[in-house]
């Protein structure tokens, strides 16, 4: 009787060692990307461009002369630079970042809002969505 207890205690010590544990999950909401380019500052700085200027703006940055791009950075920087001492402090950083990302956000709801509001009457009737989505489909 000795054998049998001690193969049971064998198999399910092997099967207690070999199991997989249960899938961990995350329960940390994460902040949403700031762009959607990869951030490897060794390569490019596009991330940060499209994370402090916007992703329109930083397009036109990229085709401005080294010196349209200083001139208009300073304007932005004194934008950025709330209490006017001079230096951009982290925090009036990240609400300026904050603020470029929301400003992106409102003008792409404007600009679907425009392409949904066939008859432009400033509403989106059912009709309006199914055709600006769906095409003549259904």
């Amino acid at each position: 009787m000795s054998i049998p207890r001690l193969l049971l205690c064998l198999s399910l010590s092997v099967l207690c060692v070999s199991s997989k544990p249960t899938e961990k999950k995350d329960r940390v909401h994460h902040e949403p990307q700031l762009s959607d380019k990869a951030h490897d500052d060794a390569q490019s700085f596009d991330y940060d461009h499209d994370a402090f200027l916007g992703a329109d703006e930083a397009k036109t940055f990229d085709q401005l002369t080294p010196e349209e791009s200083k001139e208009r950075l300073g304007k932005i920087v004194s934008k950025i630079d709330e209490d006017k001492d001079g230096f951009v402090t982290v925090e009036e950083l990240k609400a300026w970042i904050k603020f470029a990302q929301k400003r992106w956000i409102y003008e792409d709801v404007e600009r679907q809002w425009k392409g949904h509001d066939l008859n432009e009457d400033g509403l989106i009737s059912w009709d309006e969505y199914k055709n600006a989505t769906y095409g003549y489909i259904l």
